[in-house]
């Protein structure tokens, strides 16, 4: 006889610059295809997958937001109640890792209590063409307390770990219930600031 378990909703939301690769992330984490050239995410899309870890069903509840500073308002309503936000980088591009730090700030004033953080430095498989170092951005998340993963959509590389691992964060009293507040983001901001300061 089967033994039947309670499927936990988890919902995850993607964030970062434009053109970081994002909607392919979800697009091979969900149904394990990538497309050269997708376009821009207009808002938000929002896709769902469900995962058997450990004899744990989740079911994912992923919203990918928009990188264009124009929809950069809006990402509040897709993180809010969210368990986890995955904050995306290109490793070849400078630019959106240095990004990364306004989105842990914005999380730590408006996120979720206790909300998982998630940092994937996408388009791995572009090693020529790489501007961020995988020492230095695991030593950021080490201080951030993040999950840290490189990932390549492409070649699905990572991927399903960095879901899986989202998984391994989860309290053990988990319910799926939305969360409010943001005071263990906060926690973590205020920690990446004191280590930055000097003198």
């Amino acid at each position: 006889m089967y033994e039947v378990t309670s499927v936990k909703e988890v919902k995850v939301c993607l964030l970062g610059e434009s053109g970081v690769g994002k909607s392919s992330i979800v697009l091979r984490f969900v149904s394990d295809t990538f497309k050269q050239g997708l376009e821009m995410t207009i808002g938000a899309s929002f896709m769902t997958k469900t995962l058997v870890v450990d004899q744990q069903t989740v079911k994912f509840q992923i919203w990918d937001t928009a990188g264009q500073e124009r929809y950069r308002a809006l990402a509040p309503m897709y993180y809010r109640g969210a368990s986890a936000a995955i904050i995306v980088y290109d490793v070849t591009k400078r630019d959106t890792f240095d990004a990364v730090k306004g989105w842990v700030r914005e999380l730590a004033n408006y996120g979720p209590k206790d909300i998982i953080i998630a940092l994937a430095g996408n388009k791995s498989d572009l090693e020529d063409l790489r501007e961020v170092t995988k020492k230095e951005a695991a030593q950021y998340a080490e201080q951030i307390q993040a999950i840290f993963i490189e990932t390549s959509a492409k070649n699905d590389s990572g991927i399903k770990e960095l879901f899986t691992r989202i998984i391994s964060r989860l309290p053990a009293d988990f319910s799926g219930k939305p969360k409010d507040g943001h005071q263990n983001a906060k926690k973590l901001h205020e920690k990446e600031e004191k280590k930055g300061k000097c003198c």
